[in-house]
C-alpha cells in the first residue's frame, strides 16, 4: 500500500522532538494562547518575511478573518478561482461578499491576471489568488491589476507554505494571507489550525481581537468576534515542524521531479512548473483523458490516488444561483482530467517507480 500522505513515517522521524514538545505543554497546563502560540507566531512571521503572523483555528478561519479585517463585506465582490477547495469561496460568503469565478491557466492551474481584470466591476473590492498545489501565482501580474483598480489582494496560501517568488514567500505579497495547517499540508499540525500573515499593524490588531470573541481585554468586548484560537498543543507541533520545512519541501520537489522524469514518455500532461516561483508540490497533479482508468488501476494496485477537484466551485449546488451563465472551459476541462498521485517528503524512488509502472500498464493495455 502506498498512501497519499504518510504522516506516520514523518511522526516517527520527529517523534523525540514532538513528544517532548507535547509533554512540556501538558506539564505547563497552558493550553490556550500560551507561550507556544506566541513563539510560533514570531517564528512563522520571521520565516514568511512579514511583520505579523496570527494563529487561528483553521485555514478557512484565516481567510475569513483576513477578509473581515480588510473591510470586505456585504455586497462586495471578490475575484477568485473556481478550481480550489470550497473554503476559499466559503470565506468570501461568510463576510457577505460574492465570489466571482474566473478561468485559470491550463498549466499552472492558477488565476490569469488578464482574465481577472476583465471580471472587475464597480462592486469588486478584492482579488483572492490561490497558490494551488504549491505553485505560486503570477503575483506581479495580479498586483499590477490590483493597483490599476484600487483593489486589495488577500492570498489563499493553504497549500503553499514555503513557496516563494524571487526569494519572497507566498503570503507576503497581499494585504493579508491565510494559511492552513491541516495535517496533510506541507506544514501540518495534528488537527485543525491556521494563520493570517500581514504587514499591517492595524489588520493584525483587528484579527487578534476577532479571533478571541472580539476582546482585547478579558471580558471587555468591542465587536462581535469568533472563537478561533490556535491550540497550544498544535502550536507546539508546528514549532517542531517549522524547523524542518525546508527539508520537507525539498523532499516534495525531489519526488515531483522524479515523477515528471518517469512520466515524460507517456501520453499525459505531467505536473508543470511555470517558472514564476519555487513550487512546493502540496499535490502532484497530472492530466489525462484516461483519468478514470488510471484511478482504477492505482486503486487495484493498493496505491492511493485522488481527484482534486472533481466539481469546480461554479458548478457546485451552493453557488449555482450566483453562477448562471458562467463559462470556465479550462477549469472544467482540468476538473474532468485531473488526478493527484501520492506526495509526501519521504516518498521513495521505489514507491514512485511503482506508481509510474502501474500508470504505464494502463497505456500498454
Amino acid at each position: 500500500m502506498i498512501p497519499m500522505v504518510d504522516l506516520k513515517t514523518q511522526y516517527h522521524r520527529l517523534k523525540p522532538e514532538i513528544d517532548q514538545a507535547l509533554a512540556e505543554v501538558l506539564e505547563s497546563c497552558a493550553f490556550v494562547l500560551g507561550p507556544n502560540v506566541q513563539a510560533f507566531e514570531k517564528e512563522a512571521a520571521a520565516y514568511l518575511g512579514v511583520k505579523h503572523a496570527i494563529g487561528c483555528a483553521s485555514g478557512t478561519d484565516a481567510l475569513h478573518l483576513a477578509l473581515r479585517a480588510a473591510g470586505i463585506g456585504e455586497g462586495d465582490e471578490v475575484i477568485t478561482s473556481a478550481f480550489t477547495f470550497i473554503a476559499t469561496a466559503e470565506a468570501i460568503r461568510y463576510v457577505g461578499a460574492r465570489p466571482v469565478f474566473v478561468d485559470i491557466d491550463p498549466d499552472s492551474f492558477n488565476l490569469r491576471p488578464e482574465l481577472v481584470e476583465r471580471a472587475i466591476t464597480a462592486r469588486t473590492r478584492a482579488i483572492m489568488p490561490v497558490h494551488l498545489f504549491g505553485q505560486p501565482c503570477d503575483m506581479a501580474g495580479l498586483q499590477a491589476v490590483a493597483d490599476r483598480h484600487g483593489l486589495k489582494i488577500i492570498e489563499d496560501c493553504a497549500q503553499s507554505f514555503g513557496a516563494s517568488i524571487g526569494g519572497k514567500q507566498t503570503g507576503s505579497f497581499g494585504v493579508a494571507a491565510g494559511f492552513s495547517f491541516f495535517p496533510s499540508k506541507n506544514l501540518g499540525c495534528y488537527g485543525d489550525g491556521g494563520l493570517v500573515a500581514t504587514d499591517s499593524d492595524e489588520l493584525a490588531q483587528q484579527i487578534k481581537v476577532l479571533r478571541n470573541h472580539g476582546s482585547e481585554v478579558r471580558y471587555y468586548h468591542d465587536v462581535v468576534g469568533y472563537n478561533s484560537r490556535l491550540d497550544e498543543m498544535q502550536a507546539a507541533v508546528l514549532r517542531v515542524k517549522l524547523r524542518h520545512i525546508e527539508e520537507f519541501n525539498a523532499g516534495r520537489r525531489r519526488a515531483a521531479h522524479r515523477y515528471s522524469e518517469l512520466l515524460a514518455e507517456l501520453p499525459l500532461q505531467a505536473a508543470k512548473e511555470d517558472g514564476i516561483g519555487a513550487h512546493v508540490y502540496h499535490q502532484y497533479t497530472l492530466l489525462s483523458d484516461r483519468r478514470d482508468d488510471i484511478l482504477q488501476a492505482l486503486a487495484s494496485a493498493g496505491i492511493a490516488c485522488a481527484v482534486y477537484y472533481p466539481v469546480p466551485l461554479h458548478r457546485q449546488k451552493v453557488f449555482l444561483a450566483d453562477c448562471a451563465g458562467v463559462d470556465l472551459p479550462v477549469t472544467e476541462d482540468i476538473a474532468r482530467r485531473c488526478l493527484s498521485l501520492p506526495m509526501f517528503p519521504e516518498l521513495s524512488d521505489e514507491q514512485i517507480e511503482r506508481v509510474v509502472d502501474v500508470i504505464r500498464g494502463v497505456f500498454r493495455g
